[in-house]
Formats: structure tokens, C-alpha cells, sequence
């Protein structure tokens, strides 16, 4: 069973970051930042079929194209989840 959200996205989308009330948040402290672990999502090797001048392009920037590619798509991704 799932329940339908309740919560006013849009208002708060529109909301200015210093109009939110967080004083009920305790502050991180370095004892958190100490204990604290990355978690980095393990690579997957895929064949992505992409236009040809698209890699062209990437390729042309450099070392690091398909990582950038990665963090193009992770960032769309990201911007689509915030959507929902």
C-alpha cells in the first residue's frame, strides 16, 4: 500500500533556503566527519551507443571523457529523482 504525499512540493521548491526553519537539526561535528564513510556506486561497464560527434566531442576534452559523461547523466538523473 502506498500513501499519496501530503506535502506542498511546489511551495516548497519555490521556498528560499534561508525561509527554512532547521534549528531543530543538530550541527555535523568533526566526531561525525571522522566516522563518516564515502559510499561510491561500483562502475558498470555498458556499450552505450551514442552519436558519433557527441564521443567526438567528449573525446576532444581530454582524459577523463567517460567520467564526465558519468557525471553528466548522474546529474540529470539527480535533477529528475528531486522531481518526483
Amino acid at each position: 500500500m502506498s500513501k499519496t504525499s501530503k506535502t506542498d512540493w511546489k511551495r516548497l521548491t519555490e521556498m528560499e533556503d534561508d525561509a527554512i526553519d532547521t534549528s531543530d537539526i543538530s550541527e555535523l561535528d568533526d566526531k561525525f566527519f571522522q566516522n563518516a564513510e564515502l559510499l561510491i556506486p561500483a562502475k558498470q561497464p555498458v556499450t552505450l551507443r551514442i552519436d558519433e560527434d557527441v564521443l567526438v566531442w567528449f573525446k576532444a576534452q581530454g582524459r577523463g571523457y567517460q567520467t564526465r559523461i558519468n557525471k553528466l547523466l548522474r546529474h540529470y538523473m539527480e535533477s529528475q529523482v528531486t522531481k518526483r
